[in-house]
């Protein structure tokens, strides 16, 4: 048996794996967000520990026997959120994370200090990545920045805390601008450029690598052998890539350049800051649950909604790298529903994975179809507009909702058994196939082109 652990943003999900590679169980618990001033974004650490322990605790009360035979864990978790730890191990305040804005300024001092920042981290300075979050904090927190003494990401502090080991993955490390991500080792020149030494620094593994084991205290709480191993894991989006058994080569070049859970590759990916989350906003604001939002609007659309809508509520990073960038309505009128509403929203998304499409077929060649993953992969709606924005097909998997927990599952795998990833990471069942619609495709096409007018229109807004 294998554990896999997926410390996100909303929640933590635990999935439970079989020997043969089938789901037997999962479990989440759901994690709260901190937005004390404009572009923040923060979370007690603490709290992924906890809510990891009790995704756990919950697949051992419900499957004790097999939760016993477990024998490898894999980590998976939010990339870039900077967590300071003293010289005890415990965090210096809470988490800057992945969406975190806050750090625009620092971007263009850690790019002029570091004109060979691009070529040896494989990406631009912007605000989401961890290492602009350091210089931040250095120049507006001074006594904090004074007391740090390791910087971690957030499943490495979830790792800490369940071995005792500061250790990191190669793919989440890839995403603090620390890594010279070709020679896959941290750069003393990209961390002197924000203060710091490879003495701040977890060690570096592989993600199918036995980074460390489990701690007794948890194999006798979960009732577990002695001798689990905790393998490095990876960042989510290699993870989820590792679930969809995306190991094959990639091209060099890319939006982001990130090395990927496997040794030897690399992975490329866009970056929406709001996606599933633009509609769980919406269902907080409406007081309703997402799916009964959605219910009224049915499996399908016959074209775009009246309202179009930004969906760029915590700013945005490809294609614009806009952290200021901020969410909007237009086309509202006193005629206007909640279903339009809805509906815009789902759009806006779509139309923003578009700008994404483009931004990596620019850099690497056309894109034939996608898989989804992730919460909003659940809604066939959604699946249908986002083939009819795309141009192209896009499919629901089997477990496409915990694909990242079940690719951390298979790194503790490849961690134990040492198997080869072809045999392991395997290509997950299509449960249904949504394809572009030919009546729809010119209404989609104008209401796109009409909707990448509204950036650079409120962009100038004050």
């Amino acid at each position: 048996m294998y554990l896999g652990l997926d410390i996100g943003t909303s929640g933590v999900k635990a999935v439970l794996v079989s020997e043969g590679g089938a789901i037997l169980a999962t479990a989440a618990r759901e994690l709260a967000l901190s937005h004390p001033a404009p572009l923040w974004s923060e979370q007690d650490p603490d709290s992924w520990v906890d809510a990891a322990i009790g995704a756990v605790d919950d697949l051992a009360a419900r499957h004790p026997r097999e939760v016993a035979r477990v024998r490898g864990i894999g980590l998976s978790g939010q990339m870039h959120g900077a967590t300071l730890l003293d010289e005890n191990g415990r965090p210096l305040r809470p988490a800057i994370l992945w969406n975190d804005g806050r750090s625009q300024a620092e971007c263009a001092v850690l790019e002029q200090r570091c004109p060979s920042l691009h070529a040896m981290a494989g990406n631009l300075a912007m605000p989401g990545f961890t290492a602009p979050k350091l210089l931040w904090v250095a120049r507006h927190e001074p006594k904090i920045f004074a007391r740090v003494a390791k910087v971690l990401l957030p499943k490495a502090y979830v790792r800490y805390r369940l071995t005792g080991e500061l250790i990191e993955d190669m793919s989440d490390a890839a995403g603090t601008l620390w890594l010279d991500v070709g020679l896959r080792r941290w750069s003393p020149l990209l961390l002197h450029a924000t203060g710091l030494d490879l003495h701040h620094m977890p060690r570096l593994v592989e993600g199918r690598e036995a980074s460390a084991m489990l701690a007794p205290e948890f194999t006798r709480r979960w009732g577990m052998a002695k001798d689990v191993v905790v393998a490095g894991g990876a960042g989510d989006n290699a993870a989820s890539a590792i679930g969809l058994g995306a190991i094959a080569p990639a091209p060099e070049t890319a939006v982001h350049a990130f090395c990927h859970a496997l040794p030897g590759l690399w992975h490329q990916m866009g970056v929406m800051l709001s996606a599933a989350a633009s509609l769980a906003w919406l269902a907080g604001v409406m007081e309703t649950p997402a799916a009964a939002l959605l219910a009224p609007l049915g499996e399908r659309v016959d074209g775009p909604s009246p309202i179009r809508f930004l969906p760029y509520l915590d700013g945005e990073r490809t294609p614009h790298n806009d952290a200021a960038a901020s969410g909007a309505f237009v086309g509202l009128r006193g005629a206007t529903g909640r279903t339009q509403i809805v509906q815009a929203v789902l759009e806006g998304v779509a139309f923003a994975a578009r700008d994404n499409l483009a931004a990596l077929s620019a850099a690497s060649g056309p894109v034939a179809e996608l898989d989804l993953v992730g919460g909003g992969s659940r809604s066939p709606l959604w699946a249908q507009i986002c083939a009819d924005v795309l141009g192209i097909p896009v499919h629901r998997i089997e477990e496409g909702e915990v694909g990242a927990a079940l690719g951390a599952a298979r790194l503790g795998r490849l961690a134990v058994t040492g198997e080869t990833p072809a045999a392991v990471c395997t290509r997950p069942r299509r449960l249904a196939s949504f394809t572009p619609r030919a009546s729809v495709a010119e209404a989609y096409d104008e209401a796109y082109r009409r909707w990448r007018a509204l950036y650079p229109a409120l962009k100038e807004t004050p």
